[in-house]
C-alpha cells in the first residue's frame, strides 16, 4: 500500500469509526490525576500525541497532576521532565536515554532497573498498571488491524493491559509482520497526524570502532544467528560482516546495518533454529529507507520483548552470538553497561537477556565490545575493579569474548589470573603498567609478573600472518603475547623428553612461571618469539615456537625453533624459520647463527634447506651454523 493509498484508508476509517475520532480536548480530558501513562518506544514514539498532551496540560495546568510517564527509551524532547511540569508528571524509565539522563541523576525522574524481557510481566500482574497508553499505529487493513510498526517491544503488552488506549494514526508508520497488530476495536481514541518517524542517527564509526568491528568479524562465523546493540561500534561490526554467509538475526533492535546485510544476502536466516527464513526483532531504529524496507515485508517479523528477549527462546537458536557494548569492565570479567560509577547512564536493557541466552545456546558465544579509553583517552575502561556504585550488568560468568581496538580477550573458563592478563593485553598501552601494578597489589596476578612498558613491549599485531604448510595445514604465525603463558605451558608440557632435550640441551623438564615469562614477556625491539598456532573450536593451540635474540656486537641474531612431536614433518619448522628470517631482515639484521646437536638430523636438514652453512662442530657435540642475509632475498609470501 503506497502513501496515498494509506491516506485514503485513513479517511475511510474516519468515516466508518467517527466515535474514535474526538477532539484532543475531549480525549486528553480522560486522563486523571495519578494515572500511569505509557509512551511508545524510540523511533515509534508518537511525537504529536506527546506534544498535544503537553499543550493540553499547559493550557489546563490543573487538569491532572502526579501522573507517572512510563517509557523504555525516548528519543523525543521529553518535555514531561521539565521543571515546569514537575507537579503534573514524574518520568519513570526502564532505560535511560540522552534526553532523560540529566533528570534521572538530578532526582527529577526515576529509573527502574530490570531485564527488558520481564517488563511485560509488570504490566500483566498490575505491579506497574498502565492506565493510559499513547502509541503510534499504521493505517488499518481491510480487516481493521493496525500495526505498531517499528515499536512492538513493551508497547504491545502495554496496549494489551492499558485501561485507555490513545493512538496516533500515521500514514508513515510501516505495517510490520508478526505480533504487531491491534484491532481498531481495541483502541479507544485515534488522532490522525502524519509526520516523519523519528530517526536514529548513530555516530559515524571512527578508526577505533572500525578496529573493533574487524576483530568481532573474526569471531562471528558463517551460519551464526546474531544480536547486535546500537551505536557507532555495532554499526562498524555489521559493516565488517559483509563477507560472511548465511547469518541469521534474532535481536531486540533492528538497525540500518542489519537491513543492508539482508539486502546483500549476508543475512538470509536460512540456518536459524527457530522462525527460520525471518529476521526476528522487537523494535527498529533507523532511517526512512529501512522503514520502507520492513513495510509489509514477510522476511521481517517483530515480536514483543518478552518473547524476543526471553533467554530460553534465545537459547533455542544454535550458534547464537550476542554482541553488546559495555561502559567498563574489570580485570575479573565483571562489566557494567548501565552506569558510570554512581551516575546512571543507560540501563540493564536487553544485553543481560541475550548474553544469558547465548551462553545456553548450542555453540553460542557472547562478545563484549568497548573502546579501551574514555574522556578523550584520559580514562581506562578496563579497570582493576568496577567503580564504586557501578551496576554489574554482566557477571563474570556471562562473558566469553571481550574486544577492544587492541585485540580479543577470551575469558570463558579461565581463572582470575588468566583473565586479568588477557584483559591487560587489550587495554590501552599507556594504562597497562598501572593495571599490572594494581593487579599485583590486589593479588590478581603473580607478584613477580614481568612487564615491558612503552613501544618495546607493545604487541606488533601487523606481523600476524596465516600460512599453509607443505601438507596444506593452515597455521597462524604470530608474535608471542604477554598473556600467552598458559598456552606456552601447555605447549612445553606436550613435548617429549627427547624433543625438549634437543631444543634446550638440558635434562631439565619443568617449565615454571619464572621460566615461561622468558618466552611470554619480551622486548620486541631486541628479540622475537613467534608461535605457530592452530585454532580448534575457537581455541588456540601452539604447535611450534621459533625465536631469535640480538647479538649486538655483530648486529645478527641467534635463532632456534621447536615443533610439537605430533605435528613434526608437516613443514612447520621450515615456515617458522622462513618467517623469522623475514622478520629479522625487516629489522635490518645482517644474519643468523644457530647451534644444533649433531644427532638432531631432522632439525639440521631444515636449517640447511633454509640456506644455513655448517661452520664447524664444537666440543659439546654441536654444529655451529650461520646464514648471511646480504646475498639472499627475503622469503616470499610474507
Amino acid at each position: 500500500m503506497d502513501f496515498e493509498s494509506r491516506k485514503r484508508r485513513i479517511e475511510e476509517t474516519k468515516q466508518k469509526y467517527p466515535e474514535k475520532f474526538k477532539t484532543e480536548e475531549k480525549i486528553f480530558g480522560k486522563i486523571r490525576r495519578g494515572d500511569r501513562i505509557f509512551i511508545g518506544t524510540g523511533c515509534g514514539e508518537p511525537q504529536y500525541l506527546v506534544n498535544a498532551m503537553i499543550s493540553y496540560v499547559d493550557s489546563h495546568p490543573k487538569a491532572f497532576f502526579d501522573a507517572e510517564v512510563v517509557q523504555v527509551w525516548t528519543l523525543g524532547l521529553a518535555p514531561y521532565t521539565n521543571e515546569k511540569f514537575k507537579r503534573n508528571f514524574r518520568h519513570n524509565s526502564f532505560f535511560i536515554g540522552n534526553n532523560t539522563r540529566e533528570s534521572v541523576n538530578a532526582g527529577l525522574a526515576d529509573y527502574t532497573p530490570i531485564f527488558l524481557s520481564q517488563v511485560p510481566q509488570l504490566f500483566r500482574r498490575k505491579q506497574v498498571p498502565i492506565d493510559v497508553a499513547l502509541v503510534q499505529v499504521s493505517p488499518p487493513d481491510d480487516h481493521g488491524y493496525m500495526s505498531l510498526g517499528v515499536s512492538v517491544d513493551i508497547t504491545k503488552p502495554a496496549v494489551d493491559n492499558a485501561e485507555l488506549v490513545i493512538a496516533q494514526l500515521n500514514a508513515n508508520m510501516p505495517r510490520v509482520h508478526g505480533d504487531t497488530f491491534i484491532h481498531i476495536d481495541e483502541i479507544d481514541y485515534l488522532i490522525h497526524h502524519d509526520e516523519p518517524l523519528l530517526e536514529w542517527n548513530a555516530k559515524v564509526p571512527d578508526d577505533i570502532a572500525n578496529k573493533i568491528g574487524d576483530y568481532v568479524a573474526r569471531i562471528v562465523q558463517d551460519g551464526d544467528t546474531i544480536q547486535v546493540g546500537y551505536g557507532s561500534v555495532p554499526n562498524s561490526i555489521l559493516a565488517n560482516l559483509k563477507n560472511k554467509k548465511h547469518l541469521g538475526v534474532h535481536t531486540e533492535l533492528l538497525t540500518d546495518g542489519m537491513i543492508e546485510l539482508i539486502k546483500t544476502g549476508v543475512i538470509d536466516n536460512s540456518q536459524k533454529s527457530i522462525i527460520r527464513a525471518k529476521a526476528v526483532a522487537s523494535f527498529c531504529m533507523g532511517h526512512e529507507p529501512t522503514y520502507d524496507f520492513i513495510n509489509d515485508n514477510p522476511c521481517i517479523e517483530f515480536r514483543s520483548i518478552d518473547y524476543v528477549n526471553d533467554p530460553l527462546v534465545i537459547a533455542r537458536n544454535s550458534n547464537m552470538t550476542a554482541i553488546n557494548a559495555a561502559l567498563q569492565i574489570d580485570l575479573t570479567g565483571q562489566a557494567t553497561a548501565e552506569s558510570i560509577g554512581k551516575v546512571f547512564f543507560s540501563g540493564i536493557g536487553g544485553s543481560a537477556d541475550f548474553m544469558r541466552g547465548a551462553i545456553m545456546s548450542p555453540g553460542g558465544k557472547t562478545i563484549i565490545v568497548l573502546s579501551s579509553t574514555a574522556q578523550n583517552g584520559e580514562v581506562s575502561r578496563i579497570v582493576p575493579f568496577l567503580d564504586e556504585g557501578a551496576g554489574v550488568t554482566l557477571s563474570r560468568g556471562d562473558v566469553h569474548y571481550v574486544v577492544s581496538e587492541f585485540g580479543i580477550a577470551y575469558l570463558h573458563g579461565k581463572n582470575i589470573r588468566e583473565r586479568a592478563m588477557d584483559l591487560i593485553a587489550i587495554a590501552h598501552p599507556k594504562f597497562r603498567p598501572w593495571l599490572i601494578q594494581k593487579a599485583k597489589d590486589l593479588n590478581l596476578i603473580y607478584k613477580d609478573q614481568a612487564f615491558i612498558p612503552g613501544k618495546r613491549g607493545e604487541y606488533p599485531e601487523d606481523l600476524e600472518t596465516r600460512r599453509q604448510t607443505k601438507t596444506r595445514m593452515e597455521i597462524l604465525f604470530r608474535p608471542v603475547k604477554i598473556n600467552d603463558e598458559a598456552l606456552l605451558k601447555d605447549f612445553f608440557y606436550s613435548l617429549s623428553d627427547n624433543t625438549m632435550y634437543r631444543r634446550f640441551i638440558s635434562s631439565r623438564k619443568d617449565m615454571p612461571h619464572e621460566r615461561l615469562q622468558e618466552f611470554a614477556v619480551i622486548d620486541y625491539s631486541k628479540e622475537m618469539v613467534v608461535l605457530a598456532v592452530v585454532e580448534k573450536e575457537n581455541k588456540e593451540e601452539i604447535v611450534g615456537l621459533g625465536q631469535y635474540n640480538f647479538v649486538e656486537a655483530t648486529h645478527t641474531a641467534e635463532v632456534a625453533f621447536i615443533v610439537r612431536d605430533d605435528y613434526q614433518n608437516n613443514g612447520i619448522g621450515t615456515e617458522l624459520l622462513n618467517f623469522l628470517t623475514f622478520l629479522a631482515m625487516k629489522q635490518g639484521l645482517l644474519g643468523f647463527s644457530a647451534e644444533v646437536l649433531i644427532e638432531n638430523k631432522p632439525m639440521l636438514h631444515v636449517f640447511e634447506k633454509s640456506g644455513f652453512e655448517i661452520m664447524n662442530h664444537n666440543a659439546d657435540g654441536m654444529y655451529d651454523l650461520k646464514k648471511v642475509f646480504r646475498d639472499i632475498k627475503p622469503p616470499r609470501n610474507f
